[in-house]
């Protein structure tokens, strides 16, 4: 390895470094090591599980307009947090609880270079794409693919939150230079946004499927792990600017790995993301968040 790309190692791994040591970069919410504890537990009832989720009441909220949205297309109104449970079962109510509760960790006021809604949204429209997308290619784990979506760029609210300063300079420079964000970002942070992410999956003990989705949501292709999930994160991220349903700024200059519609047997991309169109328009007139 020669020195300067020795000397970007180094400085990477700072940045990494600095990130885990931030003070108050904080742990994996309680309510989620908690109830993977409880899922743990094969006498677990319904009943208990209900009880952690409604001693946050914001949660509980948002539990109940996930269940009770077109995403689900439940037959009849979900009025609790138990029925929820029971309908929607114990895996999914956990990566439901998993994606919101990590994402009000690092919910962000809106500020400079930074709308907070329309984060939200991209975030939100990326998971019900991809739980579309997992459920319509029999992925196994539909759930997980929600979780993956709602978190894959968690990165740049870190970097918006933590390192304000990087950020505006990271958008300064795409307005002012014509770089793409992805470029931005290595040339002022050293870190990218996936990267980031992965980073605190990993600092949370989360699966690594999920981690390597985040990671590689750009560039399935190249994921380690599982590169099915991956793609999935892809595509449904790629719906959202393809359709303008929930696009978001970073994604202005987002490039489809082509090598994704392969590695999840699909023959015709646009033609598939389209099927969602009406599903995805239902969904943004019921999002509260």
């Amino acid at each position: 390895m020669n020195s300067i790309a020795q000397d970007d190692v180094t400085l990477k791994n700072k940045r990494k470094n600095y990130l885990l040591n931030i003070r108050n970069l904080p742990p994996i919410p309680t309510v989620v090591v908690r109830l993977t504890q409880l899922l743990n537990d094969p006498m677990t009832s319904t009943h208990e599980i209900g009880n952690i989720i409604s001693q946050d009441q914001a949660l509980t909220t948002k539990i109940l307009t996930v269940a009770n949205s077109p995403l689900y297309g439940l037959p009849r109104k979900v009025p609790s947090i138990d029925f929820a449970i029971l309908v929607l079962g114990f895996e999914q109510i956990k990566q439901i609880v998993i994606a919101l509760s990590l994402m009000d960790t690092f919910r962000n006021e809106s500020a400079k270079y930074w709308n907070r809604k329309s984060f939200w949204l991209h975030s939100f429209i990326t998971a019900i794409t991809a739980k579309n997308i997992a459920n319509d290619l029999r992925y196994p784990k539909a759930g997980e693919a929600f979780t993956a979506g709602l978190l894959h760029d968690l990165g740049i609210s870190v970097i918006q939150k933590y390192f304000n300063k990087e950020f505006i300079e990271i958008n300064d420079m795409v307005s002012t230079n014509l770089v793409s964000y992805a470029e931005a970002e290595s040339k002022v942070f050293d870190l990218t946004h996936s990267e980031i992410g992965k980073i605190l999956c990993d600092k949370w003990n989360l699966p690594s499927a999920l981690s390597d989705a985040i990671l590689f949501h750009h560039n399935p292709s190249e994921a380690e792990n599982n590169k099915e999930l991956a793609s999935i994160i892809h595509l449904a991220d790629y719906a959202t600017k393809q359709l303008a349903i929930g696009k978001f700024l970073w994604d202005e200059d987002f490039m489809l790995d082509e090598k994704a519609a392969e590695i999840l047997k699909i023959e015709d991309i646009d033609e598939m993301l389209s099927g969602y169109e009406e599903k995805l328009n239902q969904q943004m007139e019921s999002i509260i968040f």
